[in-house]
């Protein structure tokens, strides 16, 4: 048997995120929650969710929160809860995840898409405005990529126009607007818990967030078949529960979140002074806005180029979302066209997400920096992104 040892990859392997490493952290903790759920046999609706859904809505400085299987299903049954349905218009991002417009699609309602802030990637207010109609009965602002919408003249227009405001804040746990936390800017807001999140189970999850207790009432009731009591069913609800297991890790998380949405705004600085006048496109904060990073999205025109280049380096890189909602096949009943929504359309073929999670160290940073600043420099006649457009 030969003794020479292997030499080490010249580029070692920096993921888009590392779950594990998360775990690795917290893991006594966690397997310990997970074992007296086991251990109590409370699998349905048990004492975790009601303690998680009271942490987390005062996380989010709200009275209430109801937990349910999915973000998704957080946005439709909160929209079923403000009794909007059939016949209904929502108004919501063109460039956002599609579960933004299929909560609005499943509630019964039809999805009102409008173009977004060139700065924040977040709802265009004048582009709300020019989309209301008799029909319009809610606005759902999505807070991107974990940054807050434009919430203060959102609700003034909604208030004028006597419109529901329910935020789309699956991707911005912890995320402030003005000093207040997202959560508690609209009459409610979705949450997601899928594993990638800021805040992520082991599996599905969400949550509703209100400070409405009728409506709070209703999401109860809503999510377990829509029995007030066992057998006693007022309407025809639905199974969209949290799970309780799901439930009791979510709440040894939500121990860590502060510390986790500072590692990542850590993170996102050291991104802006590594690659600051390298020639790629960085993203910003609005002014009053605490964004929490749960995605760093950059842009340059070789956006696929600049992604094969790092794939190649060891260094994984997404794009959220490069078909915009309104271009998905499932939503071509819309009646819309390519030219619709131009800044959506612009960013979906520039964007690059890094890779972006608490336990991203600085070494990985700059690696990741480095690797992108030798690409620029070497293709910097490619980089002519429309700045007329930002």
């Amino acid at each position: 048997m030969s003794t020479q040892m292997s030499k080490p990859p010249k580029h070692p392997n920096v993921p888009f995120v590392d779950l594990g490493a998360q775990y690795r952290t917290i893991a006594t903790e966690v397997n310990q929650a997970i074992s007296k759920v086991i251990e109590q046999t409370d699998f349905i609706l048990g004492r975790e969710v009601h303690l998680f859904e009271e942490e987390f809505a005062a996380f989010c400085d709200a009275p209430y929160a109801i937990g349910v299987d999915s973000g998704t299903s957080a946005l439709e049954l909160a929209l079923r809860a403000f009794d909007i349905g059939t016949g209904d218009e929502v108004i919501t991002a063109a460039n956002s995840f599609i579960a933004s417009a299929l909560g609005i699609s499943h509630a019964g309602a039809t999805p009102v898409l409008v173009d977004v802030d060139p700065y924040t990637y977040t709802l265009d207010v004048k582009a709300i405005e020019r989309a209301i109609t008799r029909r319009t009965k809610a606005i759902i602002p999505v807070h991107l990529y974990g940054h807050p919408a434009h919430m203060d003249p959102i609700r003034q227009l909604a208030d004028q126009h006597r419109l529901v405001v329910i935020e789309d804040a699956c991707q911005a746990h912890g995320a402030r607007y003005q000093g207040k936390r997202v959560g508690s800017l609209g009459h409610a807001a979705a949450f997601s818990f899928y594993p990638g999140k800021n805040l992520g189970a082991y599996g599905d999850g969400g949550i509703v967030v209100t400070n409405d207790r009728k409506v709070a009432k209703r999401l109860e009731m809503l999510r377990n078949y829509g029995q007030k009591e066992k057998y006693q069913h007022l309407f025809r609800g639905y199974n969209r529960r949290l799970d309780t297991m799901q439930a009791a890790i979510l709440r040894v998380k939500l121990k860590y979140l502060e510390k986790w949405n500072a590692a990542r705004r850590w993170n996102a600085n050291l991104y802006q002074k590594h690659l600051e006048g390298s020639g790629i496109v960085l993203p910003g904060e609005a002014g009053g806005a605490e964004a929490v990073w749960h995605l760093y999205v950059v842009r340059t025109e070789r956006r696929d180029a600049l992604k094969e280049h790092l794939a190649g380096q060891g260094i994984q890189v997404g794009v959220h979302y490069p078909v915009p909602i309104h271009l998905q096949p499932a939503y071509e009943d819309l009646g819309h066209k390519l030219g619709d929504f131009p800044v959506a359309e612009a960013y979906a073929d520039r964007i690059l997400s890094l890779p972006m999670y608490a336990e991203l160290n600085s070494g990985q940073v700059e690696r990741v920096s480095s690797a992108i600043s030798e690409f620029l420099a070497a293709n910097s006649a490619g980089q002519t992104e429309v700045r007329q457009i930002a």
